[in-house]
């Protein structure tokens, strides 16, 4: 006899699987998906009846074949009516306007939703009649409306058992997915010979993190084998039960492609996983230009229509879907490739992917349960990169000239109503909003280019003002085909100040005392932006609730700066480990030249002698990294006018957003056993200063210049000013540590591996002070 297997689920994911259909249509997304918005939700269940209950949790039993399923979910409201009926209130917001809303305009899903919680509540109680009510209600006015069906405990219950038998087919392969999963993985070995040095001490701590859900901030150099060294323990830990999934997350390409080709080696040896690689929608999009509307992409044309079939065909086929195997599929069943590639996520063992996915409160992961993320760990490569991206995710930013072309471009005839008109009156009240701060900013004797105010309230005023651009830009994008009256579509051009308003809302939410509004008035730009100048306590809340966090880095530097940003309690873990490689393989000089701004005119042909002295001495291949484009030219042209005729020194020059196939073409030149010498100017902080493995010859020397300070700003400013006032070391942690982060990473390009050997050259005077020299690697240590 076939054994009964159980499904917990809830009754969102559960009707929104079985009811899935339709198109993709971000311009009315949010529209369509009438997320419960909880105000809304709280103002009508404080009308209900003292018999009236609300948020009341419901759980049901359901067998289908070999299967149960346990299905909970909280109904909005469980009313008792005068007739002794029992009504279910399912309770919707939206934006869109009620008053003429009819029934045929209801989402099919909602109705699953109540349906299913009125099934539930038939079988609790015993009862044989429960009515289902949607109540929509419009978020700005309040306005509401109600729909109502009656339904026998019959037809509740034949309706239910549709749903899970719809479900059943997905529930039965991620079971099978999931047995074969833990069969290879308890007989998975560690996928080489030997641990390398300090690479099994990584691999005890990683487990040990998961196994007691905590943190673990691990400095580990490079060579040690950090992507395996995480990725072996986990895995592990996923079979022995105590993972549910785990998220590679990293920030660039490089490293994503060291995880999938770690998973694919782990692969070769039997292990039967599911992983996911994201792609950027704009990489992955298969049409000429990013547009996601129905009538322009036939990917997005019922999309919801083909999803779950694909998804079945991927995850019941594959382990390893990287980039070309989720658009294989796409094509195969028409669905648009980056949308695919979510919904497969959810159904993965392992998803790599974007710090975004899980801390950007703009694009993570919205349908991850409470009880999913419990059962999941979070594997964070490079997360020095997160101190900055964290301030990326929980900023925002609103540009005047947006509204100012808003306003014109939805310009309606006076006296004129309706979405249109609300888009053009919202957008000018925003655009009067930046006029009357900079008439008033230039009143108090400020003003001149670059002129910055910033204060440290929320800017509630113009939240108020955005809110209601949100909400009529809503219902515009609702309404309109995509061509304006005059011939004009204005819908792309809308839809991006649509998100940015709710970008806006959103960290208007979370606006705390780590951050500032400041506003930048200058000719051609005036904006305003939220500026998160510590992300700790917003990186903190966006990862709880994940099982354990794993940070790992070769550059966490100093450990306590970094476990400091990136929201580290006080029960966390930390390891430092040392360099696999000996201090003989660096021949390391300091050249104690001033690189600061205001002498880098009188220090240039200095720089220039001895990179050429650098690549004079040797055949070979080298790097040169500079902290700015503006600095790494100024030196180029002045090295190429000092090489001596005919010396063969070819050069390859970092250009700003270079292509794809523009960076691999640079790093093709890095080959071992070529003729002559070759020398590479590139930035600090850039594509080519990290996660790139140039191997022994491919690379014979690093030359680093300067300290990676970032370029003086008012951003760096504020955060500077910040951490003076909380007793830190405001200018260190503006500007020293993330600066020397980048030394520290452009000079681990050199040595790979046990086999290498090179030369590094330090070129600023800072490198014998404090706390500069502090900083540096035992390894790069001179003594001079």
């Amino acid at each position: 006899m076939e054994n009964t297997l159980a499904i917990a689920i809830s009754v969102r994911p559960l009707v929104e699987y079985a009811y899935a259909g339709g198109d993709i249509d971000v311009r009315i997304r949010a529209i369509t998906a009438m997320t419960e918005g909880t105000k809304a939700h709280q103002r009508i269940q404080r009308q209900y009846g003292e018999q009236d209950r609300k948020e009341v949790l419901l759980k049901v039993e359901i067998p289908c074949g070999n299967l149960i399923f346990s299905v909970e979910g909280r109904c909005d409201g469980l009313l008792i009516g005068e007739d002794g009926v029992v009504t279910i209130d399912e309770i919707k917001s939206t934006a869109r306007d009620v008053a003429g809303m009819t029934e045929d305009e209801t989402a099919p899903v909602h109705w699953a939703q109540a349906m299913f919680y009125a099934y539930m509540y038939a079988v609790e109680s015993g009862i044989g009649q429960v009515r289902t009510r949607l109540t929509y209600v419009r978020t700005d006015t309040d306005d509401l409306i109600r729909f109502e069906r009656e339904h026998t405990a019959a037809e509740l219950e034949a309706f239910a058992r549709e749903m899970v038998e719809r479900y059943a087919p997905y529930a039965r392969m991620l079971l099978r997915n999931r047995s074969e999963r833990d069969e290879s993985i308890a007989a998975l070995d560690f996928p080489f010979s030997s641990y390398r040095e300090g690479q099994r001490k990584l691999v005890g701590a990683v487990y040990k993190a998961i196994d007691e859900g905590r943190k673990l901030f691990a400095r580990a150099p490079t060579g040690i084998g950090k992507t395996m060294s995480t990725l072996f323990p986990t895995i592990k830990a996923l079979g022995n039960g105590k993972l549910g999934q785990f998220y590679y997350l990293t920030a660039r390409t490089l490293t994503r492609t060291a995880a999938e080709e770690a998973m694919a080696l782990m692969a070769e040896q039997g292990l039967k996983l599911r992983s996911v690689t994201l792609t950027a929608k704009e990489k992955i999009c298969f049409q000429e230009e990013v547009d996601c509307r129905r009538e322009c992409c036939p990917y997005a044309e019922g999309y919801y229509d083909r999803v779950n079939g694909a998804v079945l065909d991927l995850l019941g086929h594959e382990t390893l879907a990287t980039r070309p195997v989720i658009e294989t599929y796409a094509r195969k069943h028409r669905v648009c490739p980056f949308e695919f590639s979510l919904d497969v996520a959810y159904g993965a063992d392992a998803v790599i992917c974007d710090y975004n996915y899980v801390f950007d409160p703009r694009v993570a992961f919205k349908r991850m349960s409470g009880e999913q993320k419990n059962g999941s760990a979070l594997l964070i490569d490079e997360a020095h990169n997160l101190v900055d991206r964290g301030r990326e995710m929980y900023s925002a930013a609103l540009d005047k000239r947006v509204f100012l072309e808003l306003g014109r471009a939805f310009k309606s005839p006076k006296g004129s109503k309706g979405a249109s008109r609300d888009v053009e009156r919202t957008a000018k009240a925003i655009n009067k909003w930046f006029v009357e701060r900079r008439k008033v900013f230039e009143e108090q004797g400020n003003g001149g280019k670059g002129e910055l105010e910033a204060q440290d309230e929320r800017p509630d005023d113009l939240l108020a003002l955005v809110d209601d651009f949100a909400v009529a830009s809503e219902r515009a994008l609702a309404e309109m085909s995509g061509a304006a009256e005059d011939g004009v579509d204005t819908t792309p051009t809308l839809t991006e100040a649509y998100f940015s308003a709710l970008a806006f809302q959103r960290i208007g939410k979370l606006y705390a005392g780590n951050h500032v509004t400041y506003s930048m008035f200058r000719r051609g730009e005036e904006r305003v932006k939220m500026f998160c100048m510590d992300p700790s306590d917003a990186l903190r809340k966006a990862g709880k609730g994940f099982r354990a966090h794993i940070f790992f880095s070769a550059t966490l530097t100093p450990l306590n700066y970094y476990m400091d940003m990136l929201g580290a309690d006080e029960a966390d873990y930390s390891l430092t480990l040392g360099s696999p490689f000996a201090k003989e393989q660096w021949d390391v000089t300091v050249v104690p030249l001033s690189t600061r701004y205001a002498d880098r005119e009188r220090t240039k042909g200095a720089v220039v002698n001895a990179l050429l002295r650098m690549t004079g001495d040797r055949p070979g291949n080298f790097l040169a990294f500079f902290p700015s484009y503006e600095y790494m030219n100024a030196i180029f042209e002045v090295y190429l006018a000092g090489l001596a005729e005919g010396s063969g020194v070819r050069t390859q020059l970092q250009r700003p957003d270079m292509a794809e196939a523009e960076r691999e073409s640079f790093l093709a030149e890095f080959q071992a056993g070529g003729e002559g010498t070759l020398i590479g100017f590139a930035v600090m902080g850039g594509i080519f200063s990290e996660g790139i493995d140039l191997v022994g010859d491919r690379l014979n020397g690093v030359a680093i210049v300067g300290v990676g300070m970032p370029q003086l700003g008012p951003e760096r400013n504020l955060i500077r000013d910040h951490f003076e006032a909380e007793g830190r070391n405001g200018f260190d942690y503006a500007y020293v540590y993330p600066g020397m982060n980048k030394v520290l990473q452009a000079g681990g390009r050199l040595i790979r591996t046990e086999n290498d050997k090179g030369t590094l050259l330090l070129i600023d005077d800072r490198y014998r002070k404090l706390p500069y020299a502090r900083l540096l690697p035992e390894e790069w240590r001179t003594g001079d």
